[in-house]
């Protein structure tokens, strides 16, 4: 009787250990919608994210949105119908999300943020997300700038008493765009210096190289001999008002100081060849990150509301040192 029961216990343990090795060596499908491929650094997001899911063995289904918001909400719907096991998404913007995020939940697909913050009026309508702080890359950038007009005893262009700044801001109503701005703002106004700034000029350049150019061009046209700073909330933004500065006869990095965030391999070559002064890296190699996160939450672990990256500030003098092991 005794041989009877250890044999049914064995026979049961095995049953359940291979039930288990099915559950753990199921392929996971997980339903991903990226924001488009504005610039180097969100080419280098998409790769990344790309690769990281044949190394996690996962059935990605990748749509690209091609900077549209309608376009992701139809492909996250495609996902839920397709009963994926996961849906991760970078927001294009950061409100308009309830009513789709909702239909995920009633589907009881778990949904992971990447990149970029949203606006909902339910937390629980995502699990979490994995990115960088934008806010912080924002205070960061204020931090290095007046560092260095110190350290550099900068005096205004125009022989007055402010140092004048213009922003190249990036899609209106992207949490990056929210986020730096709002991270660079409040580092000025609580800086012991705030009085030896102006803010002379802030449009969107909408993340793209192009507008950045076309929006430094109406800069310099209004404010040619004032611009004395130029803050551009990505590299390629910064890279285009570069050309930009050069058609005007002024000389990039050296007339007009130029800090930017992402820390893309063109701004580093651009801060070789002396036309930029400082990139805050944004990191965008986050696909590791995302499917060791995704994986937990399948497993039903808990993870923390947000997951941040590593990132760093790179000035021009560290440059031709730091280029050769940038991987984007």
């Amino acid at each position: 009787m005794k041989l009877v029961k250890g044999l049914l216990a064995l026979s049961i343990g095995a049953v359940i250990a291979a039930q288990s090795m099915s559950v753990q060596a199921k392929e996971l499908t997980i339903g991903f919608s990226q924001i488009g491929a504005e610039s180097e650094w969100r080419t280098a997001n998409t790769n990344d994210v790309k690769a990281a899911a044949k190394k996690h063995g996962v059935n990605l289904k990748f749509s690209d949105a091609q900077q549209k918001q309608e376009n992701q909400i139809k492909a996250i719907r495609t996902f839920i119908a397709q009963k994926v096991d996961l849906i991760g998404f970078v927001p294009i913007v950061a409100t308009g999300w309830d009513n789709i995020l909702r239909e995920a939940k009633r589907a009881k697909i778990p949904v992971l943020i990447m990149d970029r913050d949203l606006t909902v009026s339910d937390p629980s309508l995502y699990v979490a997300k994995i990115g960088t702080d934008s806010y912080t890359e924002g205070r960061k950038v204020f931090d290095w700038l007046d560092g260095y007009i110190h350290e550099k005893n900068i005096k205004p262009r125009n022989g007055g008493d402010k140092i004048n700044i213009v922003i190249l801001e990036g899609t209106v109503g992207a949490s990056a765009t929210t986020g730096r701005g709002n991270g660079f703002n409040d580092a000025l106004k609580e800086s012991p210096n705030k009085d030896m700034y102006n803010i002379l000029a802030s449009q969107t350049g909408d993340f793209t190289r192009q507008k950045g150019q076309e929006v430094m061009e109406s800069f310099l046209k209004s404010n040619r001999n004032d611009i004395d700073v130029l803050f551009a909330m990505n590299d390629d933004m910064a890279l285009g008002a570069i050309q930009a500065i050069e058609a005007a006869g002024l000389v990039p990095a050296k007339d007009i100081v130029i800090v930017s965030v992402d820390g893309v391999k063109g701004i580093f070559q651009a801060m070789i060849e002396g036309k930029s002064n400082a990139t805050v890296e944004c990191n965008p190699l986050q696909g590791d990150l995302f499917f060791e996160t995704a994986k937990k939450i399948l497993n039903g672990e808990a993870v923390p509301k947000s997951v941040f990256v590593e990132e760093g500030v790179y000035p021009a003098e560290v440059a031709k040192d730091v280029f050769p092991s940038r991987k984007y």
